[in-house]
């Protein structure tokens, strides 16, 4: 009697602890895509690493890229040729259901210039990227409330 109470206990705390972790096992894999796709993406720059993490079709809000998986690739052909030391250090992920929203500093594009970016990702059944939308703006160098940006 002892080990099944016992076993029940272990259970229930197993299960409090993922319920308050908040994610589902598919949220996970979500955000995983996503982290990964940005890692080998925007990071390593390696279009062909990251496009196994894009839907067939990808919908681009951001005014400034082209829209599909073929403006993803030139995106990154961008990045690769005209700033070989971007780097994105995401701060924050969050996610919630098919949507997964990054954090992001930014650095590499400008000389001595960092930015702040909020992606947000949309998500199919299959775990697959199909839609992007972004906000970016520089980081000043010093803030009227003295909070940082991250």
């Amino acid at each position: 009697m002892k080990s099944i109470i016992k076993s029940c206990v272990v259970s229930l705390l197993l299960v409090a602890g993922a319920a308050q972790a908040g994610n589902t096992p598919k949220e996970v894999q979500n955000k995983n895509n996503v982290l990964e796709f940005y890692q080998q993406g925007l990071n390593n720059k390696d279009f062909a690493a990251a496009r196994p993490y894009l839907g067939d079709e990808y919908k681009q809000h951001n005014p400034n890229a082209k829209d599909g998986v073929e403006g993803f690739r030139k995106f990154v052909e961008l990045l690769k040729t005209r700033y070989p030391d971007s780097h994105s250090e995401i701060k924050q992920a969050f996610v919630d259901g098919n949507y997964v929203i990054l954090h992001v500093e930014t650095s590499g594009r400008e000389k001595g210039k960092t930015g702040a970016i909020i992606d947000i990702f949309r998500l199919d059944d299959a775990g697959k990227i199909v839609e992007h939308w972004d906000v970016i703006q520089p980081v000043p160098e010093k803030t009227a409330s003295g909070n940082s940006m991250f």
